[in-house]
């Protein structure tokens, strides 16, 4: 049986990375005075909640496609791929903070480690499949 504890962990190290995100946001409206439910007034808030909400929208298309990748590729390689994809958010949100234009390497790193991931899982669901429909 294969062992899937290390995209486990790299599913919970994504929560954890998204949580951490959520404190700078935290921090960000504290520093700034602009508190809830406001969501402008200051760029770097501004900077801050963007990177946190678009590290969000990724979250469904990453973890899916890890897990899929896993079962169908390799669990090592999709953990691997999952940690790439972290690395990736986390130089983003980094990146985004300084300046937006600063975002572009952490998103090129992550959006490469989600479409291996998806068109892995992707190729492998539709061979597989195409292979049972032919036997």
């Amino acid at each position: 049986m294969e062992s899937y504890h290390g995209v486990a962990l790299v599913t919970l190290l994504s929560g954890l990375v998204y949580f951490g995100m959520a404190v700078t946001v935290s921090r960000t409206r504290v520093r700034t005075g602009i508190l809830p439910p406001r969501m402008t007034g200051d760029p770097s808030l501004e900077c801050a909640v963007r990177a946190h909400a678009n590290t969000l929208e990724w979250m469904p298309v990453y973890l899916p496609a890890m897990w899929l990748f896993a079962i169908y590729w390799s669990p090592l390689w999709a953990a691997i791929l999952g940690g790439v994809w972290i690395a990736g958010r986390i130089l983003y949100f980094i990146g985004y903070l300084a300046a937006p234009e600063k975002r572009f390497p952490g998103f090129f790193i992550q959006v490469s480690a989600a479409l291996l991931l998806v068109l892995g899982a992707l190729g492998r669901i539709i061979y597989l499949m195409a292979t049972q429909a032919a036997a």
